[in-house]
């Protein structure tokens, strides 16, 4: 099932059949004597004045145009990702095969955000072999291009009226049906939360229910956490951790990637996504520490700290989720800095309920090149959220196990029954790698894909 075009193609530096090729070909540090002695003099002449020795990243040029890239014989996205923008432009293809994962490496180091300001160059283009399936990497890269560009896109353009926007434009596409819940209807439905987080912002706080797929197929329900800018509420941020607040919204663009990807490649599950989107601002009728909300759970909630409101968007969202049984529940959230803490930025926190389902995704991250990385779900720690005046609190008052806590308090929401991965992802680049440019990025998209496409890619 193809769902992408030629402008797709272009962006994630892909070439047509019909175009001319430059060769490339990988050469590990224990291959390199060898070809060496195979090479004429002039092409030896040519790598001993480049000083290539085949390490990780080299690149060198030989008398007939064609290149070798230096490699460490893994199969990663890093193997290629340096390519697209290393490499002058024009379009090239490899003298032997690669894998998928690498191919897709190449698209993914393509990548360049150019909504606010021209890109300096085109990125080189790669001609995919026979063997590579080029509706999968392309599927599955730009999946993770629409989950970068909604993350790059500043909050005055993506507020949650914008996401609902992408979301409808998503449900078009493939044919889905959405649903949006919209600023007082939320208290008809009873989201308390949702709303109390977004009704301080000009742009209504909402939720964006979308569906796709045959009601007969297993029932997999993907939320997102779509803080659109967080200034903290009246416990505001300190400037300094405001600045990449646009970012708050990872979690909803990367359920919007997850969703693209198992649309366009037509997995044979019933999809709900769950967007609930708010801006957490501040004005007269801000949400307050101190206040109580009433959940669609039922739960009473008290606020005890007002940046602490991602959490409070996504209890509403997983009790509306386990209404119709689903096989598996997950979500996706920029939620504690004391996950960042505790696994880093480029990692993906993951908690789960269920051992087996978490060791299951565990391997997919890593056939995937996707890291995620278990963190407990210690219930003991519960009594840390506990309140005097409410069936629980919404943020621990000690700052041990943060993120823990957090998932914890999550837990409250989803029946026992519902099996639920909950990752809490940093959702951006700090630093620029091989295929990983700096900015928003899609932590574990892939790996859940993978499982996904595993467990119910034959049903």
């Amino acid at each position: 099932m193809q769902n992408y075009d030629e402008n797709d193609s272009v962006a994630a530096g892909f070439a047509r059949h019909d175009e001319d090729t430059t060769d490339l070909t990988l050469v590990t540090s224990g291959q390199i004597e060898a070809h060496l002695k195979n090479a004429g003099a002039e092409d030896r002449a040519w790598l001993t004045r480049q000083n290539f020795n085949a390490r990780k990243g080299d690149l060198a040029w030989l008398a007939d145009g064609s290149a070798l890239v230096g490699w460490d014989g893994k199969d990663d996205l890093a193997a290629l990702g340096h390519l697209p923008m290393r490499l002058p432009e024009g379009c090239y293809k490899f003298t032997h095969s690669i894998t998928n994962l690498q191919a897709i490496g190449w698209g993914l180091g393509a990548y360049q955000f150019d909504r606010y300001k021209d890109a300096t160059r085109t990125p080189a283009r790669l001609l995919l072999a026979g063997e590579n399936d080029l509706v999968e990497v392309m599927n599955k890269v730009c999946a993770t291009l629409l989950t970068r560009d909604l993350i790059n896109t500043p909050s005055q353009d993506m507020a949650p009226s914008h996401l609902e926007a992408e979301a409808t434009a998503l449900a078009e596409r493939f044919g889905a049906q959405i649903d949006v819940t919209t600023g007082e209807e939320l208290l008809d439905r009873e989201c308390g939360a949702i709303h109390a987080v977004g009704r301080a912002a000009a742009d209504q706080p909402r939720l964006i229910d979308l569906t796709w797929g045959d009601a007969k197929h297993p029932k997999i329900t993907v939320i997102g956490k779509g803080v659109t800018f967080d200034s903290g509420g009246l416990n505001i941020k300190p400037g300094a951790s405001m600045r990449q607040m646009k970012k708050d919204m990872g979690g909803a663009a990367i359920a919007m990637g997850l969703s693209y990807l198992i649309m366009a490649q037509n997995l044979p599950i019933r999809l709900r996504m769950l967007l609930p989107a708010a801006e957490n601002a501040i004005a007269g009728n801000a949400f307050r520490p101190g206040d109580i909300l009433h959940t669609h759970k039922g739960l009473t909630v008290e606020i005890d700290n007002t940046d602490a409101e991602g959490r409070l968007l996504l209890c509403d969202a997983l009790s509306i989720a386990c209404e119709d049984s689903p096989e598996l529940i997950i979500d996706y959230a920029t939620l504690t800095g004391a996950a960042r803490v505790a696994v880093g930025t480029e990692i993906a926190a993951m908690f789960c309920k269920d051992p087996e389902l978490a060791a299951a995704v565990s391997a997919a991250a890593n056939v995937t090149d996707d890291p995620v990385w278990p963190l407990p779900l210690h219930d003991d720690y519960t009594y840390m959220l506990s309140s005097k005046v409410a069936d629980l609190v919404n943020s621990a008052t000690s700052g041990f196990a943060g993120a823990s806590t957090a998932a914890l308090f999550l837990k409250h929401f989803v029946n026992d029954d519902v099996p639920w991965l909950h990752f809490d992802v940093m959702a951006f680049n700090t630093r620029a790698r091989p295929a990983r440019p700096e900015g928003g990025e899609a932590m574990a998209l892939r790996a859940v894909y993978q499982y996904l496409e595993q467990r119910y890619g034959d049903t």
